[in-house]
């Protein structure tokens, strides 16, 4: 339910509203369920392996991205309705809005006792995030009328390159950033970090792991971990 409904339960504690307001739509709750149950619990896996199947996925990577483009706009108006001239304000909510899941995976985490700060995404944002930021920041532009084109032209033009990008990384299998070359000329013009420095920072050389007694049983459930967290992604 925290991945479902991460972005709601995130912007209504920072907008004053009650985390649990979401859970009123009780045919959201139980799709949510139905879709957990078929994608862990269906016999032979077959619900996971149609969704997995490339042509498939492609398909529901581009809802997703119609998804989360409406969801921004709808955080920024929402916010700007509580806060007329908050136009920080309207950014956040905007942000939290199309990316409130992967910011909400740390507190996930916690509840299950697993740490892992290389998937923290507000020390490294993927470009989902990245996206929804920059999103938040024109939907907040074209709020404040600083932006000469209408909402439903906006919404659009977003949707159709997060839906393009989204799809072109997925079926290239592709984890990169579309915005890491211009992030590196900003970065090196107005901070003077050296060029691709990003890139440099993120690749360390593998430590050698440990030997370990449980080695022989890790290497056995090794199969059943990547299964699991193919399914959870």
């Amino acid at each position: 339910m925290l991945y479902c409904f991460g972005s709601y339960i995130v912007a209504d504690i920072l907008l004053g509203g009650s985390p649990l307001d979401y859970f009123q739509h009780n045919s959201h709750i139980l799709l949510a369920s139905a879709v957990w149950y078929l994608i862990f619990y269906c016999p032979l896996n077959l619900f996971y392996k149609c969704v997995a199947f490339l042509p498939v996925k492609l398909v529901l990577v581009a809802l997703k991205e119609v998804v989360r483009a409406r969801k921004i706009a709808a955080g920024v108006h929402h916010a700007h309705h509580a806060y007329h001239h908050g136009f920080f304000i309207m950014v956040i909510i905007g942000y939290v809005k199309g990316s409130g899941v992967a910011l909400i995976s740390n507190f996930e985490q916690l509840l299950r006792g697993v740490w892992r700060p290389e998937t923290n995404e507000i020390l490294n944002m993927s470009f989902p995030t990245k996206a929804s930021l920059y999103g938040a920041i024109l939907f907040t532009l074209q709020e404040a009328h600083w932006l000469p084109v209408s909402k439903s032209t906006l919404i659009l033009i977003f949707t159709l390159f997060m839906a393009t990008t989204k799809v072109w990384m997925t079926a290239r299998h592709s984890h990169g950033s579309p915005f890491a070359l211009i992030e590196s000329w900003v970065c090196h013009l107005l901070f003077g970090s050296p060029l691709g420095s990003e890139d440099n920072h993120h690749h360390h050389p593998p430590a050698a792991a440990p030997s370990s007694p449980l080695k022989t049983k890790e290497e056995l459930s090794d199969g059943t971990r990547k299964r699991k967290a193919k399914k959870a992604e």
